[in-house]
């Protein structure tokens, strides 16, 4: 791992338009999945006033709580202060610091989704974190929040 803040665990910010929707589910899988041994952050480039209420709903089905969570601004400190940088389609609006790791998850806005539509996008962002902590050194906790029923293989 290159560029470590000041702790010893890895920081992860992840980035989105809104704040609403597949970065919030994105840090609450690292929280979840991570027991704490991996610094999360989130924010967006231009954050909605309330947290996608589907998306609360789809996480709250596997054991994970969203409701206190709110859109945050991205700053740069944000930026420097991570490690590694996830964005999900904010474009050009998240500011580029050079030895910092990004990474583009090219994943599907929930915005204006039901909580149907929102489960397939979860599933994929619980994989793509158990993805992140491997890279990242970190075991995940063995007994947080199985999925019920796993996704279908894409094909």
């Amino acid at each position: 791992m290159t560029g470590q803040a000041a702790t010893d665990r890895p920081s992860v910010l992840f980035v989105c338009v809104h704040n609403a929707g597949r970065s919030q589910m994105a840090a609450g899988w690292l929280e979840a999945l991570g027991g704490g041994r991996v610094e999360v952050r989130s924010a967006g480039s231009a954050p909605a006033d309330t947290v996608n209420p589907a998306a609360v709903e789809a996480m709250a089905e596997v054991g994970i709580d969203l409701t206190a969570a709110s859109p945050k601004v991205l700053t740069s400190e944000a930026v420097q202060a991570s490690d590694v940088v996830v964005t999900m389609g904010c474009g050009d609006a998240c500011p580029f610091f050079p030895g910092k790791r990004y990474e583009d998850w090219a994943l599907e806005d929930p915005a204006g989704k039901g909580v149907d539509s929102v489960r397939p996008i979860r599933d994929e962002i619980r994989a793509r974190v158990l993805d992140l902590l491997d890279s990242l050194g970190v075991e995940p906790v063995a007994d947080a929040t199985p999925l019920e029923e796993p996704s279908p293989p894409r094909e």
